[in-house]
């Protein structure tokens, strides 16, 4: 089974910055799709920002330029260093990792308060 566990949230100023990390386990993570998905009260979740094992980065039009997903094969780790925060960031925070005719896995989330 897939384990997937986020750490970093927690609650930050308008403007101020943090990391979020993913650890992965049982998996070959370096063929695995690795995202971030958001989930903000009363609404529908939704993807932030993804890293295929391509090396392609996808990017959430609203996080654009703030965000930055990276991820490290040997240390079977997702990041997401989200600057200049703001109260619309607000939300719990999931890793996901994905790959075709293997499935979706998804961590237990991590909250992320933006708030002065």
């Amino acid at each position: 089974q897939v384990q997937l566990v986020e750490s970093g949230g927690g609650l930050v100023q308008p403007g101020g910055s943090l990391r979020l990390s993913c650890a992965a386990s049982r998996i070959i993570f370096s063929i695995w799709d690795m995202a971030w998905y958001r989930q903000a009260l009363g609404k529908e979740r939704e993807l932030v920002a993804r890293s295929t094992s391509g090396g392609i980065t996808n990017y959430a039009d609203s996080i654009k330029g703030r965000f930055t997903i990276s991820r490290d094969n040997i240390k079977n780790m997702v990041y997401l260093q989200m600057n200049s925060l703001k109260p619309e960031d607000t939300a719990v925070y999931y890793c996901n990792a994905n790959r075709p005719l293997r499935g979706t896995y998804w961590g237990q989330g991590t909250q992320v308060t933006v708030s002065s």
